[in-house]
């Protein structure tokens, strides 16, 4: 399947009147894992990415890593991947452009991009500059003949932003104009009240997507109210993570194999998970 029949494929499951569901991978081995689970499509977490690779999240790690990482997923999986680029890498315009020019290249087919700034005395990017950088993002995936999904995130619930009575048009009015501006989808993380979620169905002029959280309703509920699409965020890896640490704690602490053991996944699937398929049969050794 070509970039451009892939990436009309992943625009068309936003439309399907089914929610998409994305479970978001960091490395190969969990974009395979997600891939065999049923998933329909692929996406990337900025935070998963960034801490497997020894970095914290928020753009601390240098494009050119992020990218890899991507095109790394994209080579060993058959669905449509969509990358988080975080903010897009760089403030300007020419910036996200590039941003978006890479990923293409690398093979993904959308992008998750949002709007806080990292400032804490203005933590949301301007609107009217956060429009202009979709609408690089958009030239640039039409100067390369790709419908590149872009997910555009505001971040008004997610940091808290203003008064908890103004979050909700703020949020709408923010998510309209990044649809108005060129962007397919708009993801609006941090709400979890079903009634709210309802609202915004409503309000917002374009698909929706909610990230899985505490609270949050499950995927069947989401689905009767609307939301096209629902995203689990760095959530996946760090459950992840959170069973390796019991792991270890067990096998520090106890003495015991068990837990070490229990639930592997064995050897040579976890060979073939990674991308290591055709090995000799001399490399036995369990490293």
């Amino acid at each position: 399947m070509d970039l451009r029949t892939k990436a009309e494929a992943f625009r068309a499951l936003h439309h399907g009147g089914r929610i998409l569901v994305l479970v978001n991978a960091w490395d190969v081995p969990s974009a395979r894992i997600v891939e065999e689970a049923g998933a329909a499509a692929i996406a990337t977490t900025s935070a998963g990415v960034a801490n497997a690779l020894g970095y914290a999240d928020g753009q601390r790690i240098p494009r050119e890593v992020m990218i890899d990482a991507v095109r790394r997923i994209v080579r060993a999986v058959q669905v449509p991947v969509s990358a988080d680029v975080e903010a897009g890498y760089g403030p300007s315009p020419d910036d996200v452009g590039e941003t978006a020019r890479l990923l293409l290249d690398a093979g993904a087919v959308g992008l998750n991009f949002e709007d806080g700034s990292g400032d804490p005395a203005a933590p949301l990017v301007a609107v009217e500059r956060q429009v202009e950088r979709i609408g690089a993002i958009r030239r640039a995936a039409d100067a390369a003949g790709v419908p590149l999904t872009i997910n555009a995130r505001t971040d008004v619930f997610l940091d808290a932003v203003g008064a908890p009575a103004t979050r909700f048009d703020e949020a709408v009015r923010r998510a309209n104009a990044y649809l108005g501006a060129g962007a397919d989808c708009a993801f609006v993380p941090g709400v979890a009240a079903a009634d709210v979620i309802a609202e915004l169905v409503r309000a917002v002029r374009g698909p929706l997507n909610i990230l899985a959280g505490p609270g949050a309703p499950p995927i069947a509920e989401l689905q009767r109210l609307g939301v096209a699409r629902v995203s689990t965020g760095s959530a996946f890896a760090r459950a992840c993570y959170a069973r390796a640490r019991a792991v270890a704690r067990d096998v520090l602490t106890s003495g015991s194999w068990e837990a070490l053991l229990a639930d592997a996944i064995p050897y040579r699937e976890m060979n073939e998970l990674a991308g290591r398929r055709g090995s000799s049969p001399s490399a036995q050794a369990e490293d």
